[in-house]
C-alpha cells in the first residue's frame, strides 16, 4: 500500500475518533498527532537535510505563547493559530540564516542553546508572560474543532514529505545530508535550500505549540519548552527512521503505544524502561523500524524518484548498441 493511501486510512480513522472512542482514546489521540506533527517536522531538516539539533521545542513553545498571548487579547483561537505559525516563520529566518552556518554537534547545541535562552526570556518578562506561573485561558466547551485542526496539520505535514519524497527537491536535500561540499559543486544551492527548509520545519510546530496551549487551557514554559517533548521528538523519528516518508509516523505509533502499557503497570520505572528500549532499537535498528522493514521486504525498498530516473537513464542509454552498428557500418 502506498503511503498516501496509508495517510488518508488513517485521517479517515482519526476523524471518527471523537465520535467512536471514549474521553481517553481522544487524549491519546491527541498527544499521538502532537509527537507525530512534531516528529515529522523535525524529519525535514534532521532526516532529509542531516542537519539535526535540538531547538525543535523553541518554535512549539515561541507558538504556543504567541498563540495564548493573542487568545488572551480577544481573538479567537483559530486566528491566533495561523499568527503563531507566522511567528515560527518570523524567527525561523533570522535563526536559520545564523545557526545554519554551524554543523554537526555544533549545530545541534547551539539549538539547544537558544532555546534555553528563550525559555529565560519568558520567565523574565513576567510581566507579559505571568513568569513561571504561566497564562491561563478560558477552557473550550466543545474540543473537537481544535481535534480536527490538529488532524488537519498532521495530514499536511505528512502528504508535504511523501511529496517532498518523491520529488528532485528530496533528492537535493538528501546529496546535502549525504555530502554537503558536494553537493554544492554540483549545482545545488545549499545554503538557500538549507534555510528553506528550516523555516518550513518550523510552521507546523509553532501552529501546533498553539493548538497545544489551546488544548491544556493554559501554557507554562515546562509545558512549552520542555526538553522531554525535544528528546521524545527525535527518538521517535530515530525509531521510525530518519529521512523516510512513514518513520516519523511508526515512531510515534509505536512509542506512543509502549509508553501507554508501561506507564500502566510501571508508573514508577516506566521512563527507564522506554529508555532502555529506544537503546536497544537504536543499536539492533540503527536505521529505524521503516529501512529494516524495506531491508526484509515487506515494504517497497527506495524512492519513486530514484526509480524513475533509473527508467529515464535506461531508455536514454538503450538506442546505444544501435548507434554504435550505424557507426560500424558507416565506417565499412
Amino acid at each position: 500500500m502506498k503511503p498516501v493511501a496509508v495517510f488518508l486510512l488513517l485521517g479517515a480513522a482519526a476523524l471518527a475518533v471523537p465520535y467512536l472512542g471514549s474521553e481517553y482514546a481522544l487524549s491519546f489521540t491527541i498527544q499521538l498527532l502532537v509527537f507525530t506533527i512534531l516528529g515529522y517536522s523535525w524529519n525535514l531538516i534532521g532526516g532529509y537535510a542531516g542537519y539535526t539539533h535540538f531547538g525543535q521545542v523553541c518554535f512549539f513553545g515561541l507558538g504556543g505563547y504567541t498563540g495564548a498571548l493573542l487568545i488572551k487579547g480577544g481573538m479567537a483561537w483559530y486566528f491566533a493559530v495561523p499568527l503563531a505559525a507566522l511567528a515560527g516563520i518570523a524567527l525561523a529566518i533570522p535563526l536559520g540564516a545564523a545557526m545554519l552556518r554551524l554543523k554537526g554537534p555544533y549545530f545541534a547545541i547551539g539549538m539547544f542553546g537558544l532555546t534555553r535562552v528563550l525559555e529565560s526570556f519568558v520567565l523574565g518578562f513576567d510581566s507579559v508572560t505571568q513568569g513561571g506561573t504561566g497564562l491561563y485561558l478560558v477552557p473550550l466547551s466543545d474540543l473537537k474543532p481544535v481535534y480536527f485542526a490538529l488532524v488537519g496539520v498532521a495530514m499536511l505535514v505528512m502528504l508535504g514529505t511523501w511529496r517532498l519524497d518523491n520529488s528532485r527537491l528530496g533528492l537535493k536535500l538528501l546529496a546535502i545530508r549525504e555530502d554537503e561540499q558536494a553537493a554544492d559543486a554540483l549545482g545545488v544551492r545549499t545554503t538557500r535550500l538549507k534555510i528553506g527548509t528550516f523555516v518550513v520545519s518550523a510552521i507546523a510546530p509553532a501552529a501546533v505549540g498553539a493548538l497545544y496551549a489551546v488544548y491544556l487551557g493554559f501554557i507554562d514554559p515546562p509545558t512549552a519548552f520542555s526538553p522531554v517533548m525535544e528528546l521524545t521528538t527525535i527518538a521517535i523519528v530515530l525509531l521510525g527512521g530518519m529521512g523516510t516518508v512513514l518513520g516519523p509516523l511508526v515512531g510515534a505509533v509505536v512509542l506512543s503505544v509502549v509508553n501507554e502499557l508501561l506507564w500502566a503497570r510501571f508508573p514508577e520505572y516506566y521512563l527507564a524502561i522506554v529508555g532502555v528500549l529506544i537503546l536497544l532499537a537504536v543499536l539492533y535498528m540503527p536505521r529505524g523500524i521503516v529501512n529494516l522493514a524495506m531491508k526484509k521486504g515487506w515494504l517497497p525498498a527506495g524512492r519513486s524518484m530514484f526509480r524513475q530516473l533509473a527508467r529515464e537513464d535506461g531508455a536514454q542509454a538503450a538506442p546505444a548498441p544501435a548507434v554504435r552498428e550505424e557507426v560500424k557500418r558507416a565506417q565499412a
